[in-house]
């Protein structure tokens, strides 16, 4: 019987640019439905594996798998459509500020999917209000907060129904609030659609909330993972030094 790969596996990767080492032989498995934050200190890696997981970069060596099919860039269709599986927020939104909130959900429904212009504009009402937006639709992403707008993101990001959702600084950026709703709206997410997701964040309370699991990479290796209070209780200096702030 065969059996079920991960929905994202990594396999001795590296990645340097110049003399800088950023990940140097990770090795990683995210499991179905699984909430996956990575962290650590700034410039140590961490957006770049999102780049690394749907193909916006090249590893120098080792192998990223999604769902059983290898990342590789210089095959650019085969690429689309595992891309097509995975909803990406980015860490400033990444909204068209041309396009109304509605519309910036809309479009890639118009780019992927072939329903009406009906249906993808009932779907985008739908998924904006399932992170919390029913009002001002018609509103420029200008004329919006930045919670408001990562939140647009999450509704876009969720537009061609994904299996895999990457999240790079969700809450960077945001109050003490917005960053707490975020963070709700992600660990809602998992409990309604099931959906596997890799966060990469500094918040650490709220990784604690909403993470199922953590990796800490420091020194471009992963010196730690398991769940907060196991990493709470770690010999490793660093650990305890990095974890400091969310006990």
């Amino acid at each position: 019987m065969e059996t079920e790969q991960p929905p994202i596996r990594i396999t001795d990767l590296h990645k340097s640019f110049g003399p800088q080492t950023v990940l140097d032989g990770i090795e990683l498995e995210v499991h179905k439905g699984e909430t996956l934050a990575v962290m650590g200190r700034s410039g140590t890696g961490k957006s770049v594996l999102l780049k690394l997981l749907i193909g916006l970069q090249a590893p120098d060596s080792g192998t990223v798998s999604i769902q059983g099919h290898p990342i590789t860039p210089s095959h650019l269709e085969d690429l689309n459509e595992i891309r097509k599986r995975i909803g990406f927020l980015f860490q400033q939104a990444a909204l068209y500020d041309s396009l109304t909130i509605e519309d910036n959900v809309i479009f890639p429904m118009e780019r992927h999917m072939r329903s009406s212009a009906s249906d993808q504009k009932q779907r985008a009402r739908e998924l904006l209000a399932s992170v919390g937006l029913r009002e001002g639709l018609d509103k420029l992403p200008s004329q919006i907060s930045g919670g408001m707008q990562k939140r647009v993101g999450l509704a876009r990001a969720l537009a061609l129904d994904p299996e895999i959702l990457l999240f790079d600084e969700p809450t960077a950026g945001l109050d003490p609030i917005s960053a707490f709703e975020i963070g709700n709206l992600i660990l809602d997410l998992k409990k309604q659609r099931g959906l596997t997701a890799v966060v990469v964040t500094h918040d650490i309370r709220g990784a604690r909330t909403f993470a199922d699991r953590i990796v800490l990479l420091h020194k471009a290796k992963i010196v730690a993972e398991g769940d907060f209070d196991h990493l709470q209780n770690s010999d490793d200096e660093f650990v305890k030094q990095f974890l400091g702030d969310g006990s």
